[in-house]
């Protein structure tokens, strides 16, 4: 459920949950085992023996749980982002930030590579939460190509799915789709989701596996890094128009609190951005505890 928390949220991944409650691994471990063998027990027929390969019981709470969340709490979570922004961004900087500090204490041995992977994750996810949204092609091709990358923050994290659409351009046209029933391009896009998730699953397996430090340092430099598109406070430059009709906003400026009140007119609400980032940690902390203490019985 709170995987499907973060994924309602543009800028917040579902995969920086997975690793605050330590089910990152088993969750690449599971998407990676839909391989041959797993279809040959399916096309024998062998339904037992194909849930088991793929840690069906597992897979299924998990989307069970985020379908759940997205279904009870993307009307709450979209009212809070509406009408308190500031407050629900300060307590996601917060989730993210303490995320961040917990999972690199799974590197053993400190090097200069896994310092210089960390910089390099901050400055990819920096560089990608500032590209403006492009032009892209119509073409049916292009669906599928988006659907492959966009899926890979679920397993990516501190990048979200959602957001990479936005950069894609892809956004309004998979929205459309659903509104308007199109049954190709959404199965195009369906397709390419498969695709990416199972390749993207099998890379990161393999990057944790062989270079376990430098990966987790490379996760963690991500998630720092995304925090440039969930700043708390900015100035929006442009505004977009929902499928709904409703306008957005589109292109953004982070700025410092203390000028948020002369740019924007509005009140920086530093108290409050301090007790919402302060909940977020102490909520991290706390599933990491409670995960712990299950993980040993």
């Amino acid at each position: 459920m709170s995987m499907g928390a973060a994924d309602i949220v543009p800028g917040v991944s579902g995969g920086s949950i997975a690793l605050i409650t330590g089910i990152y691994k088993k969750l690449l471990d599971s998407i990676k085992s839909i391989d041959k063998t797993a279809l040959s027990f399916l096309f024998r027929f062998e339904g037992k023996a194909f849930w088991k390969h793929i840690n069906g019981n597992f897979l299924l709470t998990l989307l069970f749980g985020i379908l759940t969340s997205i279904f009870t709490l993307s009307k709450f979570i979209t009212y809070l982002l509406d009408n308190h922004p500031i407050p629900i961004w300060s307590f996601f900087c917060g989730l993210i930030i303490i995320s961040a500090i917990l999972i690199l204490r799974d590197v053993k041995r400190w090097s200069v590579p896994v310092v210089i992977s960390i910089f390099i994750g901050i400055l990819l996810a920096y560089w990608i939460t500032s590209l403006p949204p492009m032009s892209s092609p119509e073409a049916f091709w292009f669906v599928f190509i988006a659907g492959a990358i966009a899926i890979c923050a679920m397993i990516l994290p501190g990048i979200s799915g959602s957001f990479l659409l936005l950069i894609l351009g892809q956004y309004e046209r998979i929205l459309n789709a659903v509104t308007e029933k199109d049954v190709l391009t959404l199965a195009l896009f369906a397709f390419g989701c498969i695709v990416g998730l199972l390749s993207f699953s099998r890379l990161i397996s393999w990057l944790l596996k062989n270079y376990h430090a430098l990966t987790i340092g490379l996760l963690s430099g991500f998630m720092l890094g995304s925090i440039n598109k969930i700043w708390p406070w900015k100035q929006v430059i442009s505004y977009r128009i929902s499928s709904s009709g409703i306008q957005k906003p589109f292109i953004t400026d982070n700025i410092l609190p203390q000028n948020y009140l002369e740019i924007t007119g509005e009140e920086s609400l530093i108290l409050y951005a301090i007790l919402a980032f302060s909940i977020g940690v102490f909520l991290v902390l706390g599933i990491e505890r409670t995960a712990y203490y299950i993980n040993r019985k």
